[in-house]
């Protein structure tokens, strides 16, 4: 089994098999990097708003599909639907937010329960017609990459990659947008079509992958990426690659897993691959992950308590606590006989003289001191400039 997961992994597995693994490849990609600018507006969940909105114009396009004569499960008709019913639905938070008191969390909630309801009510009629079948319609819930063409799966790479171009020339003014929206208004650039413009490409993406990933899980492709990618860095051009990286990377991966186990939903694969990549950005980030703030806390925890024992002992008083004298100790800081070594009344005198300056550029500059983070843990000559710590030095306002 190894072995043909890595034929797939690969694109070693014949042209049907690549060509679907590329189009998930492509679709993760442009969910990732679409559900950046979202995700820093602060509205990542209007992408779940958006694809339960699309529930009820799948149903309905199988229903039309069947009373002009079809089998009900074209792909172009039930596509349509999800997106004409999904752009109703936008246009449903968008009225309630701006028409009414409530708030724009509140319009997505009721939306999207109203529309998910109704497209169950829909999909329960489906089921009662001598003709239909809910069967046809279950690859839209949960996903299906085993029932995917080649041609199909190109159509899908082609789109997302349209989205992904659309979103990159915006990219700009998104930015803008999400980060601070009354500078993009001063640029005169209308927030309120860029707002839009960004629902439109989270539409497109939604509707882009409901046969694929299925539309209930649609919406981990827009948000998991951009928070595991937040993780890493402050810049929004990272951020974004980033993001199209790891949607990328778990569309390959939960792709490939699904072609390997088709009776597994490609939906839940892609987002038990994305979760991992968040759990992995969660724990082992540089800046922002659990394992390095940890090793970061218990090295200031160490600092803090190796400069109140030098400052005790040099003023002859004993360590406060054990870990403060263990620490004096194996920097040879403290000798067996309880007292400062020669290296340790050295490291005591310039603690205490960094005590002094931080505690005098402390009072006179309360908010830019408290921006170096906790004083102890970072040098007064690291961060000041000569002049600004000669003043500090001779004591003059």
């Amino acid at each position: 089994m190894f072995s043909e997961l890595l034929d797939i992994l690969l694109f070693r597995s014949g042209y049907n098999t690549s060509a679907v693994l590329a189009g998930v490849i492509a679709l993760g990609t442009g969910g990732g990097i679409i559900g950046v600018f979202s995700f820093l507006r602060k509205r990542a969940l209007i992408s779940d708003a958006i694809s339960h909105a699309t529930l009820p114009g799948v149903a309905l396009g199988f229903l039309v599909a069947l009373a002009l004569g079809g089998t009900g499960r074209e792909p172009g008709v039930l596509m349509a639907g999800a997106a004409t019913t999904g752009a109703l639905g936008v246009f449903a938070v968008q009225l309630i937010r701006d028409q009414t008191r409530l708030p724009e969390d509140a319009a997505i909630g009721t939306v999207l329960s109203v529309a998910f309801g109704l497209g169950i009510v829909l999909l329960s009629h489906i089921q009662t017609l001598q003709t239909g079948s809910r069967v046809g319609l279950n690859s839209f819930l949960l996903g299906s990459t085993a029932s995917i063409t080649g041609d199909e799966a190109l159509l899908i790479a082609v789109a997302s990659a349209a989205t992904i171009g659309a979103a990159l020339l915006k990219m700009k003014e998104f930015g803008a947008v999400a980060f601070d929206e009354g500078f993009a208004a001063a640029q005169g650039w209308r927030v309120r079509r860029l707002d839009l413009a960004m629902l439109a490409l989270l539409l497109a993406i939604v509707a882009i992958g409901l046969k694929m990933v299925g539309l209930v899980l649609i919406i981990a492709l827009l948000i998991i990426p951009p928070a595991a990618a937040r993780f890493w860095t402050e810049r929004l051009g990272r951020m974004t690659a980033l993001s199209g990286a790891f949607g990328a990377l778990a569309g390959w991966i939960g792709g490939a897993v699904s072609a390997l186990l088709p009776s597994m939903p490609a939906g839940a694969l892609i987002v038990l691959a994305a979760a991992s990549l968040f759990a992995f950005s969660l724990l082992f980030a540089p800046q922002r992950g659990v394992v390095s703030w940890s090793i970061r806390h218990l090295r200031l925890c160490w600092a803090v308590a190796a400069n109140s024992a030098l400052l005790a002992l040099l003023e002859g008083r004993p360590p406060p606590d054990r870990f403060g004298r263990l620490a004096a100790r194996l920097r040879g800081h403290l000798g067996r006989n309880g007292h400062l070594t020669a290296a340790g009344e050295s490291a005591a005198v310039d603690a205490r003289r960094q005590h002094l300056l931080w505690q005098r550029y402390l009072d006179r500059h309360p908010e830019e001191a408290l921006r170096a983070g906790v004083l102890a843990a970072t040098r007064i000559e690291d961060f000041l400039p000569r002049d600004a710590l000669a003043a500090l030095e001779s004591d003059t306002p």
